[in-house]
């Protein structure tokens, strides 16, 4: 089976788990004091305004089930007028045969904001040509030494990436967005990252799809000692706070419209999810995951509506109880 394959398979298999979402409460107060009706979930970020306040994240690309998924992604993005990022388009680049598995998307939704995806240590010539083949909107580069480490045919060789990413983000003129791929962030490597003039940071924590346990489970011997490795998104996003110039986008782990919120009110600009959207486009026709999302949507009003809260901005305010094990940045 194809390595990208493989990926969904044992990405879609792995179950939704308790995390540190989990721990989070929200302080009620009995008088939200606001009409459902004056409740607006836009925000604002790369340079423009979206109707909801989250999106759906990078996840595949480079085989024939990659591109019926990226199709169906791509028609829920257009139908939402949401954003939408790709897996990583390295595989088009090295094997052209399999880009209209990425083009699909720009097929589907023409006009809509497409996030084109690369590894940490690509080129700054081969990110442009991710960029120009989807026509990307922004780019995402993604950083996943441990997935690397475990994978069997990974990367060993991480020296020069921040010089990488740094080439990278003064070489385009799109947003230049860095992610995490379920591990988090830790606040050395927020710091190194704002020393470089990035903008946008994905915290990407655990708590989601483990990418140790898939690469393990496509070993012979595994490599155990990373199935638990990394920082959760909670945690990265406490440490996020102490760069408040930093936009922050919080994905990993998000499973439903409680932890959009939490996210946001963490101070999240935009919340990514990839698992959720993965069981919503193979679990459902376009029509019922369309219906889907509207409850989903629906519920992060009612949420807000009863913390009286009217804008997503406002939720940065929300009283919430953090365990003090999660509340001190790492």
């Amino acid at each position: 089976m194809n390595r990208k394959d493989d990926h969904i398979k044992l990405a879609y298999a792995q179950s939704s788990k308790v995390n540190d979402f989990d721990a989070i409460k929200f302080v009620h107060h009995a008088f939200p004091e606001i009409d459902l009706a004056d409740i607006h979930l836009s925000v604002s970020i790369f340079n423009q305004t979206f109707p909801l306040p989250f999106y759906i994240n990078a996840m595949t690309g480079g085989s024939d089930q990659a591109k019926m998924l990226n199709e169906r992604f791509a028609m829920l993005a257009k139908h939402f007028n949401i954003p939408l990022a790709t897996g990583s388009v390295t595989a088009a680049i090295k094997n052209p045969a399999v880009a209209d598995s990425f083009t699909v998307i720009r097929q589907v939704n023409p006009q809509g904001f497409v996030i084109a995806n690369v590894g940490a240590g690509q080129t700054v010539e081969n990110a442009k040509k991710a960029v120009n083949l989807l026509k990307a909107d922004a780019l995402q580069i993604h950083v996943n030494a441990v997935q690397e480490v475990v994978m069997p045919e990974g990367d060993r060789d991480f020296s020069g990436l921040l010089r990488s990413i740094q080439l990278i983000k003064q070489a385009l003129p799109v947003p230049v967005i860095v992610k995490e791929v379920g591990f988090g962030m830790s606040t050395k490597t927020i710091k190194q990252l704002s020393e470089i003039g990035v903008e946008y940071v994905d915290v990407a924590g655990q708590g989601g799809t483990n990418f140790a346990v898939i690469e393990n489970q496509r070993r012979e011997k595994p490599y155990s000692s990373f199935d638990d490795w990394g920082l959760s998104t909670v945690q990265s996003l406490i440490n996020a706070k102490k760069f408040p110039q930093m936009n922050v986008i919080a994905s990993g782990g998000v499973r439903n419209p409680l932890d959009v919120v939490k996210g946001l009110a963490l101070g999240a600009k935009m919340v990514g999810l990839s698992g959720y959207f993965l069981h919503l486009v193979k679990d459902n026709t376009h029509e019922q995951a369309v219906e889907e999302l509207n409850q989903f949507i629906e519920e992060i009003k009612m949420i807000m509506l009863v913390l009286g809260k009217k804008r997503i901005v406002d939720l940065k305010t929300a009283e919430m109880i953090i365990p003090t094990s999660l509340a001190s940045p790492l």
